[in-house]
């Protein structure tokens, strides 16, 4: 043990109280850093805490052990209240080893003050090299005012294992629920739900670490820090936004899921898979993204509107096919994990960078409706919520989440199932064949669908434009008509939809513009704002096309309006960027077109969600007014 390091003493009798906790376990890749601050989340939030987690996950898929870039882990934010968003720098970090907090640090994730737990097996390591690496970086990390404890995590693990490697994960959170004063029999049953379909003697050894974790910190560590839990009068689930995805699609009663695997929309599928099939329904894994929502969209023509689910890549091979999705008319839920970009971008990062494609991409004049879910539990009612657009209107309809919420954990009141929800039993009456296939209503853009297998119901369906009887559009003034009639729906729905609500005053000096997952960091750095004097409020927009209305009236009503997104916009001042040339983030251009009004943003493509701390920075900034103590 190093002389640097604050000597471990047995704790005193004192406990300190705290409203909230930001905990990250960072490690190499494969030593079960995530599930370690998962099996937290979950058990804090059983507990009635709000909770919110933020997988770190490096680039590649098996960086180099101990490297700088290759941190892998999780951020866990617990707290009295509810929690949405990861919050600001960590309290207390626990490494399992010294090099992997580099990275971290690089990301402004720390303050003086944070405490570091870190493994201090490589102290002693066989390798000079690593033990110098670890005797400077425990020199570093002191000087920059970080609370050190070398604790013998390896050590303490080989006790019970022979291979610590497959125990640290289960010990850490022992020692994590000491600490946050954690409720042992629902850690106990967290553990046991991780390993149920292992051994016996593999549980019981897994048991066994929890315990020794959280019996070495009762006798060695004085850091104990409970964080009291609300009383929970109802009925809660604990989950991600793929989880939730997985359980909405179900809920819709989609019967069909064609995807092909990609970063990060793949789990969402997972839970899926093991229980599809006893509501009756299939998963499709195509040979590529084109099959899969050609797949989808020949089920969704049979009369089973189908689901299908990917990132940012997929969404450029499936473009083809979402266009012919709104030229023939056919209901289609696409749900899109955004991931960092182009190509392959940031796979494992978060962004929300494919607003402008998804609006525009596709060639043409394809109508489609977006839904941007800010928080886990609209993870799951959104998905509901498109398929029954999609059926009502006969068009495609994308439900834009990202990977900030596909990974986090968030509690939330358990859906009660409403029969309201499930696609109703296909109408296989004889189909009035005085109606055609495409009887547009002047009124309204939709028509009434015809399901092969009908009497009379057969019709052409074709990716040329076409009349109301489905024959090709040869007159141009057909190809005009169907336009208006597909646009109209836009039109249509804008009409049931209600204006978004402000968080904060009506009007003021700034209006900040949200949507998807930036909404808590958006909110909760109002609020504070707020609480300094300033004056700023927020919305945060849902429907994305078309788009809530009255936003115009909303904008004018303050001095300045700005949308806050995790995409690129160039910054003024750096080289050559001018008011004529700047990029402005995808919301901001897309909100300035339709609006008329003059709107800036605040963007960042850091692969990291939003943070408060970083919101109220650019506020300090904007406003001229100290907001951050």
């Amino acid at each position: 043990m190093s002389d640097t390091t604050q000597t471990l003493a047995k704790p005193t009798s004192s406990t300190t109280g705290v409203k909230e906790a930001i905990v990250e376990i960072v490690s190499d890749s494969g030593e079960g850093a995530q599930k370690c601050g998962q099996s937290l989340g979950k058990i804090s939030a059983r507990m009635g805490n709000g909770v919110w987690t933020v997988e770190i996950i490096p680039a590649e898929i098996q960086p180099p052990a101990r490297s700088r870039e290759g941190a892998s882990g999780i951020r866990v934010r617990i707290g009295q209240e509810e929690i949405t968003n990861m919050g600001d720098q960590a309290h207390l970090v626990v490494a399992l080893n010294e090099q992997v907090l580099f990275g971290r640090i690089e990301q402004n994730a720390y303050k003086a003050g944070t405490y570091l737990l870190i493994d201090n097996k490589w102290a002693e390591h066989t390798s000079p090299d690593i033990r110098r690496g670890y005797l400077d970086a425990i020199l570093r990390f002191k000087k920059l005012g970080y609370i050190i404890h070398e604790i013998p995590i390896e050590k303490e693990c080989l006790k019970l294992v022979s291979d610590a490697r497959r125990g640290k994960n289960m010990w850490v959170l022992g020692l994590l629920c000491y600490i946050y004063d954690r409720d042992m029999d629902l850690a106990t049953e967290q553990v046991k739900s991780i390993f149920q379909k292992k051994t016996d003697e593999v549980i019981r050894k897994n048991l066994d670490l929890l315990n020794a974790g959280y019996q070495w910190a009762e006798q060695n560590l004085e850091l104990h820090f409970p964080i009291p839990a609300r009383q929970i009068d109802e009925e809660i689930v604990v989950m991600n936004g793929n989880e939730a995805i997985s359980l909405g699609v179900m809920a819709a009663g989609m019967e069909v899921c064609s995807m092909y695997p990609i970063t990060p929309a793949t789990s969402a599928t997972h839970g899926m898979a093991e229980t599809i099939q006893s509501a009756g329904g299939i998963i499709h894994q195509a040979e590529d993204e084109i099959a899969a929502i050609g797949f989808a969209i020949g089920a969704s023509y049979a009369g089973k509107t189908a689901v299908t689910i990917t990132s940012g890549p997929g969404i450029a091979l499936k473009t083809e096919f979402i266009g012919l999705a709104s030229m023939a008319e056919i209901p289609l839920v696409i749900i899109d994990v955004q991931r960092g970009g182009p190509s392959t971008g940031l796979p494992t990062k978060v962004e929300q960078g494919d607003l402008l494609a998804v609006l525009y991409g596709t060639p043409g004049d394809a109508p489609k409706f977006i839904l941007a879910p800010s928080t886990i539990e609209e993870c799951f009612h959104y998905v509901i919520l498109a398929r029954k657009l999609a059926e009502a209107f006969r068009i495609p309809v994308f439900v834009l989440s990202d990977a900030n919420l596909a990974t986090g954990v968030q509690p939330f009141k358990r859906p009660k199932i409403k029969e309201e929800w499930f696609a109703s039993e296909l109408d296989q009456h004889p189909w009035d064949t005085d109606i055609r296939p495409y009887e547009w209503d002047e009124d309204t853009g939709i028509s009434k669908r015809p399901i092969p297998g009908q009497k009379g119901g057969v019709y052409t369906l074709t990716g040329l434009a076409h009349d109301e009887g489905s024959r090709v559009a040869y007159d141009s003034s057909i190809n005009q008509r169907a336009m208006e009639a597909r646009s109209r729906k836009l039109a249509t729905l804008k009409d049931t939809l209600k204006p978004p609500k402000i968080h904060g005053d009506p009007s003021g000096d700034l209006l900040l513009v949200g949507w998807g997952s930036t909404r808590g960091a958006i909110e909760e750095a109002v609020s504070r704002a707020r609480e300094k004097g300033a004056s700023v409020s927020c919305v945060q927009l849902h429907f994305l096309n078309p788009l809530e209305p009255g936003l115009k009236e909303i904008f004018q009503r303050f001095k300045q309006v700005m949308t806050v997104e995790i995409n690129y916009s160039d910054t003024l001042g750096h080289p050559h960027i001018t008011e004529e040339n700047r990029r402005y983030a995808q919301l901001a251009w897309y909100l300035r077109a339709q609006t008329l009004v003059d709107i800036d943003c605040f963007s960042h493509v850091f692969g990291q969600p939003m943070s408060p701390f970083r919101i109220l920075k650019m506020l300090e900034e904007k406003l001229d007014k100290k907001l951050i103590d």
